[in-house]
């Protein structure tokens, strides 16, 4: 259930956000949160930087943290279940998707390998056998899993690999493209991946400061951004995700901040400051979006979760 605290400041930023609708404020440009939830801890239903999101259908967050578990909560932030991942690490895992059948998909990214849950957290299968390599099928550091139409699996990784991998519905290696560098279709730490209904893949090249967009057979299609902090540029994206809208939304750890993008680019505004206040961010890992289009910023130092709509 949400905390005493967790209420306390919801009331204090619904007061907000009525002087900010009765000034006929933009609250999106203004930063005022619609919610703020979050106590700092290892208890069940607390967060210890929280690192990736995900909703599932019925709008529940699946939630890592550096504790090796997986948080579930409504989309208020009530806890729900919680389970662990088979072994511990403490940088956790780096990226957390929901399936077209409702699974879960962990980039378990110190263990290189994907783990596969049902929604209850009862472990399925894996892809890689857990040791790292260079060579086909095994893993550096995957960060994050997308999945096309077919049911393959398509899973980035940074370390030695700075790559990206694809695996049939039954884990199989079927292709990879990348390699380490800043020259285009190349990675400098890839960290997360979107896939729209045209089946492009919208890459976070964070280290590049940079999205590349690739068929799914690894052809270019487009890049864009540049290291900055004014409009259209980025800061270490370390999350991207489409919006009910189709707009683009990435989560910049260096700048603090939430950007909106048309697909092909084109900045939409921002949302967020650095800072401990809510509708201020302090190194943001993560974001996930429910189907009322709400964007849920995991605001990983702050040990809490903010929900705004741009």
């Amino acid at each position: 259930m949400v905390s005493n605290y967790q209420r306390s400041v919801v009331r204090a930023w619904g007061l907000c956000l009525l002087v900010a609708l009765a000034s006929g404020c933009d609250l999106a440009q203004s930063g005022h949160p619609e919610l703020v939830w979050g106590i700092h801890g290892r208890k069940p239903g607390w967060l210890h930087k929280p690192r990736v999101a995900a909703f599932d259908a019925q709008d529940h967050l699946f939630l890592a943290d550096l504790t090796d578990r997986i948080q579930v909560f409504d989309r208020d932030g009530n806890f729900i279940r919680q389970w662990s991942t088979p072994e511990f690490n403490v940088d956790g895992p780096s990226g957390l998707t929901i399936d077209k059948d409702g699974r879960l998909l962990v980039a378990d990214t110190h263990f290189y390998r994907v783990l596969i849950y049902d929604a209850q957290g009862n472990l399925l299968h894996q892809i890689g056998d857990g040791v790292q390599g260079t060579t086909p099928g095994r893993f550096g550091y995957p960060t994050d899993v997308v999945m096309d139409k077919a049911g393959n699996y398509y899973v980035s990784e940074y370390g030695e690999n700075d790559r990206i991998q694809v695996f049939s519905p039954d884990g199989k290696w079927l292709r990879q493209w990348g390699g380490h560098g800043d020259e285009p279709g190349q990675f400098m730490r890839p960290r997360a991946m979107a896939i729209d209904e045209d089946e492009h893949i919208y890459v976070a090249d964070s280290a590049n400061n940079r999205i590349q967009v690739f068929d799914t057979d690894g052809k270019l299609l487009k890049v864009w951004g540049e290291r900055g902090d004014g409009a259209g540029q980025l800061n270490y994206p370390y999350d991207i995700c489409i919006g009910p809208d189709k707009s683009l939304y990435v989560c910049e750890f260096g700048n603090h901040r939430v950007q909106k993008f048309t697909k092909d680019g084109k900045s939409l505004g921002t949302w967020g400051t650095a800072g401990r206040e809510p509708g201020q961010l302090f190194n943001p890992w993560a974001l996930a979006i429910d189907s009322h289009g709400y964007v849920s910023v995991i605001d990983s130092n702050n040990h809490r979760v903010q929900r705004f709509r741009m």
